[in-house]
């Protein structure tokens, strides 16, 4: 991302450097995620599940959820979430049942194929941060740093959304 010379004080030009930086890796870390999960798929023979979904299914976890829940945490956008559950659902990745109370809400849950993908990922996860552990790539107290800044940014951006829009 590059910076439009007339836009902002001279001052302020530094810091927005950083925050665009910091913007353009959080992107690279999210594509780069899902990249290793692809890799890991094929190293272990798994074809028919993308990344995205195997992240949707390690999210989802135990839980049994709603597609306006995952929605709701911030994890996935509408029309993503609902063709990638109907999906999983169509490959016996999950179950999904008719809320009671409301009719129109699906709850999803995973089956047991599901959860297999989803120990596949936690295993990835596992490996990659034993690794940068041993290796120093970052101890407890850089991850605390780095986790309560992205924070404090999401918030900044859904008061954003919520207050100024």
């Amino acid at each position: 991302m590059s910076i439009h010379p007339n836009l902002g004080h001279p001052a302020k030009q530094g810091f927005l450097a950083g925050y665009m930086d910091t913007l353009s890796l959080v992107e690279r870390l999210h594509r780069l995620v899902l990249d290793v999960i692809k890799d890991e798929f094929e190293r272990v023979g798994v074809i028919e599940v993308n990344a995205v979904q195997a992240l949707l299914l390690f999210n989802i976890g135990e839980n049994e959820v709603t597609a306006g829940e995952l929605k709701s945490r911030g994890y996935y956008q509408g029309s993503n979430v609902s063709y990638n559950l109907k999906k999983l659902v169509d490959l016996g990745y999950m179950h999904h049942q008719r809320c009671e109370i409301d009719r129109r809400s699906v709850r999803v849950r995973l089956t047991q194929k599901g959860r297999d993908i989803r120990d596949v990922v936690g295993a990835l996860f596992l490996r990659h941060a034993d690794a940068m552990e041993d290796r120093g790539v970052i101890d407890m107290a850089g991850l605390d740093h780095v986790t309560s800044s992205l924070k404090r940014m999401e918030r900044f951006w859904t008061d954003q959304i919520r207050y100024i829009y």
